[in-house]
């Protein structure tokens, strides 16, 4: 890590030595009355008048009083030059550790940041213990900038006062433990460097990657003027002239209403101080109803939180007792919320990360409310293709890589690598999509174009030729097809009742709502050769008929304003499109036999999806000989039912457990209930198509669908 060939030393002494000429050649121009030589001017005066120069701030004068006029070998690292340079090994001693602590009176001057050592380091090791590496030129920054405490350090001190047993009870040994100061860096890396308090069984944000080229500290800092680098920011957000304006921004990708207060618009940096407002009424409320010692907070005065002697909720100037009844419990969500304002910056750091651990630790203090703060909107992660949680970019974790086979769809790049080359590789794990997944331009904010797209059957499809809803087909496709399923049939060489080992079930895979809309045309459902289907769902004329006509690219939700135009439901919440079933100038049928044709498209299809797991698990009893369960979220979803109860129960869930007495007609049968399983916006992307397939697969398994009624094939489909 810090190996250094001879010639980068040669130029890091030349550098060095160039701000030492610099400073001396000052001093003689100053005497002489003179201007000083323009060598590295440029880099000097950014640095003098920066935070890391500044005389006065306390960084650099805390410890002037004390008796040793040294700075603390815990501290001397960030808060001395000779500390620094102690730590990265530049005065010789060994690396990573401070040996000697330095005297008071320097600040971070150039000396320590261009340290041959320093401008060698490649990784850095966070106070949890999590290593990160290609952290570049920002690995200076980082040695400072990543806090002092963790989850890992805040666990060991709630297990050695024995707070684990209880969360709870009070402990009047425990003290606040403080992340310390602009812990940028733990933000950045989120849930890999865990320098919040990360809940035990949640999945947190990893590293935010904000978009190409401003991933790192000096990427978007000027690294000697610590400046953020303005004129950058204003290349892709609007409105960008100050500071001040970035607290303005919000990404296309974060729309969800965090903070539960109606405006999803306001800039992150508003959603985070949203929820910041109502973790600290959980905290003063709990302080009080559970510890039993009113709680009140002061960002500028150390130990931060206090006890709150006359109860009014603030830290008056006259109380100054730490505060000293900690629970568990309490000092997890306090130090979530020190975490969050001690970064400034850290709606831009890593926003989601932020909003997670104030919404961890809100739920945390809930759980033992008598009344808890009201969440009913409050939400925890960014939506769809931005939100790191879901199991769709979790996945891999373990591996370390996403498969080329899954890499287009799973991974931030594997979508661009695709439309490239036609092809995937492996591919880093991902936190989610990012904006350059889908734009080829992040100030025009174009698109990749696809003229047409290939779906798992062969054919080739488009809404229009290179029309923006073609990206989405390229991943909400499924990846299998009728051709598929007839293939594995074809190739188990069985007849249509029979059973054979060489079968096994099909998955379509999850949300191809690109294949229910193109219908027959796709062939993603399962066709049985001698019926016919409904092709491309038009849904209406003057009505939009694209997957970004319906939804919001970003969020993936649903414009309830386009559906108001002609449903006359009340479309106030997504749910309410459920209730959708069109009335006027279409002839009604009554499709599952129940008596009711004006009830939702919705509850038709559902009533023959039970159907058709009915008739799946008699046949699979009767004619294949196994009894048959199923479960939606364990893969392979179809279990042998064990003990019979029609139930895929936990025990036999399991792949050892899994379905194998497969014949071809349970086959098609059984992925076609997948299919409709797994789209569960059907009933909006081609209803009429699902009810065909659903009606078909019944009647291949023997079920009686003498109640039902198949909806006709529409004309010119």
């Amino acid at each position: 890590m810090r190996r250094i060939s001879l010639i980068a030393l040669a130029g890091i002494l030349f550098v060095a030595a160039g701000f030492l000429m610099m400073d001396q050649s000052r001093a003689v121009a100053q005497d002489a009355g003179s201007e000083a030589p323009p060598f590295l001017a440029e880099y000097y005066e950014a640095w003098v008048s920066s935070p890391h120069n500044d005389t006065e701030a306390e960084a650099f004068n805390h410890w002037n009083e004390e008796a040793e006029k040294v700075v603390e070998v815990d501290c001397a690292k960030c808060h001395s030059t000779p500390g620094y340079r102690d730590f990265v090994g530049a005065d010789g001693s060994a690396f990573g550790s401070v040996e000697v602590a330095p005297p008071i009176g320097t600040t971070v001057t150039c000396d320590a940041c261009h340290a041959p050592t320093a401008t060698q380091l490649t990784s850095v090791v966070f106070p949890s213990g999590a290593e990160v590496g290609e952290t570049g030129d920002s690995a200076r920054c980082m040695v400072c900038h990543q806090g002092r405490a963790s989850t890992d350090s805040l666990n060991t001190r709630l297990t050695d006062l024995g707070m684990l047993e209880d969360l709870d009870a009070p402990n009047a040994e425990a003290r606040f433990m403080n992340i310390h100061y602009y812990a940028a860096a733990a933000t950045l890396y989120g849930g890999a460097a865990r320098g919040g308090y990360q809940y035990e069984g949640q999945i947190y944000m990893g590293r935010n990657a904000h978009v190409e080229g401003y991933t790192t500290c000096a990427d978007c800092h000027n690294p000697h003027t610590l400046e953020i680098k303005l004129e950058q920011c204003a290349e892709c957000h609007e409105d960008v002239e100050d500071v001040e304006d970035l607290r303005d921004i919000r990404m296309q990708g974060s729309g969800s209403d965090f903070d539960g207060d109606e405006d999803d618009g306001e800039g992150i940096a508003g959603e985070i101080e949203g929820m910041q407002e109502l973790l600290m009424q959980a905290i003063q409320s709990y302080a009080t109803e559970v510890a039993g010692a009113a709680i009140a907070y002061d960002a500028h005065r150390y130990p931060y939180f206090l006890l709150d002697a006359n109860g009014n909720g603030e830290a008056d100037a006259e109380e100054a007792d730490a505060y000293n009844a900690y629970t568990a419990r309490l000092l997890q969500a306090a130090y979530n919320y020190q975490v969050s304002v001690k970064d400034p910056g850290a709606y831009a750091h890593n926003p989601q990360y932020i909003l997670e651990l104030l919404y961890d630790s809100l739920s945390s203090l809930n759980e033992a409310l008598a009344e808890p703060v009201d969440t009913t909107f409050v939400v925890r992660d960014a939506p769809m293709h931005f939100n790191p949680t879901r199991e769709a970019f979790r996945h891999w974790d373990e591996d370390g890589e996403v498969p080329g086979t899954c890499a287009r769809c799973h991974t931030a790049d594997g979508l661009p690598v695709w439309l490239k080359n036609n092809a995937n590789i492996a591919e880093p794990v991902s936190q989610g999509l990012e904006c350059t997944t889908c734009h080829t331009s992040l100030t025009d904010f174009t698109v990749h174009e696809l003229a047409t797209v290939a779906f798992p059957s062969g054919a080739r499809l488009a809404f229009e030729e290179n029309d923006e809803s073609n990206l989405c087909l390229a991943c909400h496709q499924g990846r299998e097809s009728t051709v598929s399923v007839n293939n594995a049939i074809r190739g188990a060489g069985v007849g249509d009742d029979e059973v054979s080992e060489r079968l096994t079930f099909r998955n379509v895979h999850y949300f191809a709502a690109g294949a229910s809309i193109f219908g027959a045309e796709a062939q993603g459902a399962y066709q049985f050769a001698d019926k016919e289907y409904n092709g491309r769902n038009l849904h209406a004329e003057d009505a939009p008929n694209t997957c970004t006509g319906c939804h919001r690219p970003h969020e993936g939700s649903i414009r309830l304003n386009q559906c108001d135009d002609c449903h006359e439901e009340e479309l106030e919440v997504e749910e309410d499109v459920l209730s959708i079933r069109m009335l006027e100038d279409v002839e009604l049928i009554d499709f599952n036999g129940n008596g009711d044709a004006e009830e939702p498209i919705r509850d038709e299809i559902m009533a023959l999806e039970d159907a058709l797991f009915a008739a799946i698990q008699a046949y699979a009893t009767e004619t294949a000989g196994t009894a048959i369960a199923y479960n939606s979220h364990s893969h392979p979803y179809f279990f042998i039912d064990t003990n019979g109860n029609g139930e895929a129960d936990a025990e036999e869930s399991v792949g050892d457990n899994r379905f194998a007495s497969w014949t071809p007609n349970l086959l098609r049968a059984a992925y076609n209930y997948q299919y409709a399983q797994k789209d569960p916006g059907d009933f909006a992307h081609n209803p009429h198509y699902i009810l065909q397939v659903l009606y078909d697969s019944i009647e291949a398994v023997g079920g009686d669908v003498s109640a039902y009624t198949r909806p006709p094939v529409e004309a010119g489909e």
